[in-house]
């Protein structure tokens, strides 16, 4: 999931600060039309999301997406604490200049149950939000969307921590980095497979599951984010972008540009340095 594009929208978050009183959950069944983060902070009991149930623990996350069946049953000597957002999200991408907006019902890509003991980073962020959310000063909304998608952040990195062994994302990794130091150059797709030791095809492949993006076109964008630097800071005029990086063909770098920006590298300069 490319989640630079995802737009969030929260209904309504819950739970407590930790120095509160600890209210008793009560039992409940529902589907929700929404998406849900649960997060565990104390006590007992049990979850089923879908037809799997989980027992509920300290630090464990449990995410629920729309149309699944979930139910809470608590443990009355031992009683559950949670922090939970209620959110929706929408994919909100800019395409040739215009904004296009699609309401993604899908699940997120989250497991539905997972623990998140010593990701001190997320725990934290979850807190963060929930009390912005609760305290409503000027500004919340817009301060607990940007936690949220903190938060979402985090969580991807923990679970990533807890997979060192996964040699594919790795190898991604190396590949950007490769593309970064590199960024002035051409850079082939079979370069990169003898980089990283995978086929091509089984490359392409793994790239675009991980960063949403064709190898071809993920390097591209970084070009036309190190272009638009240099259009505005610096004084090269567009044929001279388009050398220091690596595009021999002036009108075919211009095509790319507008690909992503939705206006040509000249343009783009004039609305951003003289406002025109």
């Amino acid at each position: 999931m490319n989640s630079n594009q995802l737009f969030f929208h929260i209904h309504y978050c819950n739970g407590r600060k930790l120095k509160e009183p600890l209210r008793v959950p009560r039992k409940f069944s529902r589907t929700l039309s929404h998406h849900e983060l649960i997060l565990v902070t104390g006590g007992a009991g049990s979850i089923t999301i879908g037809e799997k149930k989980h027992p509920v623990q300290e630090g464990m996350l449990y995410y629920i997406a729309p149309g699944v069946f979930h139910s809470f049953e608590p443990n009355p000597s031992k009683p559950a604490s949670f922090l939970t957002v209620h959110f929706s999200y929408a994919r909100v991408s800019l395409h040739e200049g215009k904004w296009e907006v699609t309401d993604d019902m899908q699940p997120l890509g989250l497991q539905s149950a997972q623990s998140l003991k010593d990701a001190y980073s997320a725990l934290d962020l979850f807190q963060k939000l929930v009390d912005c959310w609760n305290a409503k000063l000027p500004g919340y909304e817009f301060m607990s969307k940007t936690l949220l998608q903190q938060l979402f952040i985090a969580i991807v990195q923990h679970i990533k921590k807890q997979h060192p062994t996964d040699a594919a994302s790795l190898k991604v990794e190396k590949i950007i980095h490769y593309m970064l130091q590199h960024i002035s150059d051409k850079v082939t797709l079979n370069e990169l497979s003898d980089l990283v030791q995978l086929a091509p095809t089984y490359l392409s492949r793994t790239f675009k599951e991980t960063t949403g993006y064709s190898v071809i076109e993920f390097f591209n964008r970084m070009k036309i984010d190190k272009a638009k630097e240099l259009l505005i800071e610096g004084d090269k005029k567009v044929k001279e972008v388009a050398q220091a990086l690596g595009f021999t063909d002036e009108f075919y770098f211009s095509r790319i540009f507008k690909r992503n920006e939705g206006i040509s590298p000249s343009e783009y300069y004039s609305k951003n340095v003289h406002g025109i």
